[in-house]
């Protein structure tokens, strides 16, 4: 039988009191205050409140907690972050005036505050712009939108009523069209660019895009709707807010903006380019109802529909808590249960033992966090022990996933170099895991972390690298199921209190059947650096992908460097390109002096580079691996040159023209898998290879211009024409043009034709490139590097990300920092 509700509860009783009051509260506030406020605050951006807004393609929400209102590419910025343009909006409207009928309408008084970094790339010169817009709808921007036009409107559009916006513009580009100050100016923008005021920052000591780190700024923008009167103040993010305005002026927005209408931003970049960042947003708005004076007894009415409502709720919440209570104590009983019943399960902790060791979770105890939850140091009295409680902070199913998956699989390893798990709790859905604790924490702090922390001595890294290879090598073919751990990288790796290495972090591990040689995830779960490239296009992870990942612990262990540099530079291509000119000695540490043995560090960073190499079949098996760090085997055969990345040569069905790929995955060039931008030089990639009649990307996901490049390899190129063709060709002018189609597709823009030269080859005016007979590696262009720079400029968080937060660096691309916990690519 369902309990009824109990009156007797205060706070159910203060519910009817407030409801058997609302008529006359409500009547007693349209008299006085007609128009309550509503307010909507983000401190940061996160996972758990993205649904707030409604974020358009190339933008998005960073792992730092910032929104990225155009897009942060890894790649090569010149190319992937140029002519571009976003929008993020609130995703709910705002009521922004009352219709009565005559020109005095009643119109919303509002406030917006926000903190923003426009960072420049390599002190790159800055552009466009970003803005702070009320819009009609919360669509994508329009299409030309970007360059000056700030993601607003295009040259078509510009100035239109139609267009129904108003703009706080901060300009960082003087165009023309736009009849733009300077480039570096606040305006105010009504349905188009070319601005009714501006106001030129720089004699105000203000720069919007700083050189170096960039400068997070505040901006407030206060709206009378009563004056209807807008005001705009900025100053340096942490500053009161300023006496004096950036920008003053009078304008009624219902003149100009829709009734109902969307709070948001809009960025561009052009030929110049920058990364609009916006740090964090609070709205504070006038709530206008639907009808401005109901009237009194419409107020009862509502009260009393309300009160009804209210009652009826009520019980339907204590029939269904009560319901959840027990459905909750069955999951919890069946979870525990299962559990308890795997094999070889360590002790099981009491929640209340857990939360006095750890100080009820307190942020001072808390040693790190990633995507899967936080880490939090406890200590048991009166043992005087010191464990590592991993909090999973994921939401119902896929959280309780994530703990069965990571417990299932470690409470079975046995290896002297991985962390030791102790325990685990689980009650009322808070899951946790109990490890050994390393005191020496993890790797990445000792190479990482800047000049204050000793230096790492060269024996115990080459000691690390032994242990974590043989850990490796016994989640691969030593343990009774291939375990593929999908997350190996410096952070990952925990140091006991001999410096012996100990790999941890089984969040993303797959424990795989015999019959099984990899696991696949649509969602790349990593970090940018470590990641091996077959995963991007495959999606699949193997014990040869975990091999890429240690290559990548290598490199940065001997080059003390992260993973990824500042300018997007890939470590091991820096280190490939020393290899090349016969120095690879350079790459090592500088810090290190010549506390090092030359022939030990040659050793493992030719197997570092063998471990990276592009291409899955030829990186060493963890077998070969060991024997060569154990120094049993000579270091490996490394290319000079870095080889491309070229997916395996499958057998291919002459007769088969379809794929059940579509084309846009094999037209994207090199480097567009993780940035999905299209660059001019990458256009040019995509124009002539389909001309032999099949699709881009073959269904065994070989690309076609890596199988035309294996018949131009062996002298043969016109056997790659359409075979439906037969005799019907002419084989000059077919030569040609697949000659033309692998120019179009090399892998670096800088090599590709340009489109002048294009028309005078396939115009029969000039002769036909000339093409490698190998397919060059794609490398992403040499940058200068401070060779004494052993640390990034970005600051270190500590059991997280290695990456400085987008609050104060303005540097949110995973590629930057190499550590980012759940970096999707």
């Amino acid at each position: 039988m369902t309990k009824s509700p109990d009156i007797r509860h205060p706070s159910f009783l203060s519910l009817l009191l407030l409801l058997l009051h609302l008529p006359k509260a409500c009547s007693e506030l349209n008299a006085t205050t007609p128009f309550p406020y509503e307010n909507y605050a983000f401190p940061s951006f996160t996972e758990s409140n993205k649904n707030n807004f409604a974020i358009s393609p190339g933008a998005r929400v960073s792992e730092n907690g910032a929104l990225q209102i155009t897009p942060d590419s890894i790649n090569y910025p010149e190319t992937y972050l140029t002519n571009n343009s976003g929008r993020v909006f609130f995703k709910d409207p705002f009521k922004l005036w009352e219709d009565q009928g005559h020109p005095n309408r009643y119109v919303a008084s509002f406030n917006t505050t926000f903190s923003i970094n426009i960072y420049r790339p390599n002190n790159a010169t800055p552009g466009e712009g970003l803005a702070f817009v009320i819009s009609p709808e919360a669509a994508d921007p329009p299409p030309g939108s970007d360059g000056g036009y700030l993601g607003l409107t295009n040259a078509n559009t510009d100035g239109n009523p139609s267009n129904n916006f108003v703009a706080v513009e901060l300009d960082t580009v003087k165009e023309s069209y736009a009849k733009d100050p300077d480039d570096n100016h606040v305006g105010l923008n009504l349905n188009g660019v070319v601005s009714n005021i501006t106001t030129p920052l720089t004699p105000l000591d203000i720069t919007i895009a700083t050189r170096g780190k960039g400068t997070n700024y505040t901006v407030w923008i206060d709206y009378n709707g009563t004056a209807r009167h807008i005001s705009v103040y900025m100053a340096v993010r942490g500053r009161s807010k300023p006496n004096f305005t950036v920008l003053d002026a009078p304008i009624d927005i219902s003149n100009y903006v829709k009734q109902w209408s969307y709070f948001g931003f809009s960025a561009s970049t052009g030929v110049t380019y920058e990364l609009n960042c916006v740090l964090d947003w609070n709205i504070t708005i006038e709530k206008l109802p639907d009808d401005r004076d109901p009237g009194w007894w419409k107020w009862y009415l509502i009260g009393g529909l309300a009160l009804m409502a209210l009652v009826v709720a009520m019980l339907l919440w204590v029939v269904r808590s009560q319901r959840r209570k027990r459905v909750g104590m069955v999951d919890g009983r069946v979870l525990s249960d299962k559990l308890k019943s795997l094999p070889g399960m360590p002790r099981e902790f009491k929640f209340e033992t857990l939360k006095k060791a750890t100080n009820n979770f307190d942020e001072k105890m808390k040693l790190g966090e990633g995507g899967f939850g936080e880490v939090y140091k406890g200590l048991f009295r009166p043992e005087n022990v010191t464990v590592a409680v991993k909090k999973f902070s994921r939401d119902s199913s896929k959280g309780q996933d994530d703990f069965l998956a990571e417990l299932t699989i470690i409470n079975c390893l046995r290896h002297k170099h991985l962390v030791p798990l102790l325990g685990w709790c689980h009650k009322n859905g808070v899951l946790l895991l109990v490890y050994e604790y390393m005191p020496n924490g993890s790797l990445d702090i000792h190479l990482l972390c800047g000049p204050n922390r000793p230096l790492l001595p060269w024996d115990r890294r080459y000691n690390i690298l032994t242990g974590v290879a043989s850990s490796l090598h016994y989640l691969h073919y030593e343990y009774n199921q291939m375990v593929v751990h999908r997350d190996i990288k410096c952070s990952n790796i925990m140091l006991d209190s001999a410096f012996d290495a100990r790999l941890g972090d089984f969040g993303l591990a797959r424990a795989l059947n015999t019959d099984k040689t990899s696991y696949t995830d649509l969602d790349v779960a990593g970090t940018t650096g470590y990641i091996a490239p077959e995963c991007l296009l495959t999606h699949k992870f193997t014990r040869e992908s975990d091999v890429h990942a240690f290559g990548a612990v290598i490199l940065v262990v001997v080059c003390g460097r992260r993973p990824v540099f500042p300018n997007f530079q890939p470590l091991v291509d820096w280190v490939w390109r020393f290899h090349r000119d016969g120095r690879i000695l350079d790459a090592v540490d500088p810090r290190l002096g010549s506390g090092y043995t030359p022939e030990d560090a040659e050793r493992l960073l030719l197997l570092g580079l063998a471990c990276s190499h592009p291409n899955p079949a030829d990186r060493p098996k963890t077998h070969a691996i060991v024997q060569i760090v154990s120094k049993s085997a000579p270091p490996p055969e490394v290319p000079t040159a870095k080889p491309a990345f070229v997916l395996p040569a499958e057998a291919i069905d002459e007769g088969d023209t379809s794929s059940r790929l579509t084309s846009t995955a094999g037209a994207s060039s090199a480097g567009e898998w993780a940035t999905q931008s299209l660059s001019l030089e990458a256009r040019v990639g995509e124009s002539d290879i389909s001309r032999v009649g099949r699709r881009p990307v073959f269904p065994n996901f070989q690309p076609l211009v890596d199988w035309v490049w294996r018949f131009h390899r062996d002298g043969r190129i016109l056997d790659a024409v359409d075979p439906r063709l037969g005799s019907g060709y002419t084989p000059e002018d077919a030569e040609r043009l697949l000659l033309l189609g692998l120019a179009c597709s090399h892998p670096n823009p800088a090599d590709r034709p340009k489109t002048h030269a294009i028309v005078q080859i396939v115009s029969k005016s000039a002769p036909p490139p000339e093409v490698p007979t190998a397919k060059p590696a794609f490398v992403l262009p040499a940058e200068a590097i401070d060779e004494g720079d052993t640390s990034s400029r970005l600051t270190s968080t500590a059991g997280a990300s290695s990456a400085g937060e987008w609050a104060t660096q303005s540097l949110s691309l995973e590629a930057r920092v190499g550590e980012s916990d759940i970096s999707r690519v």
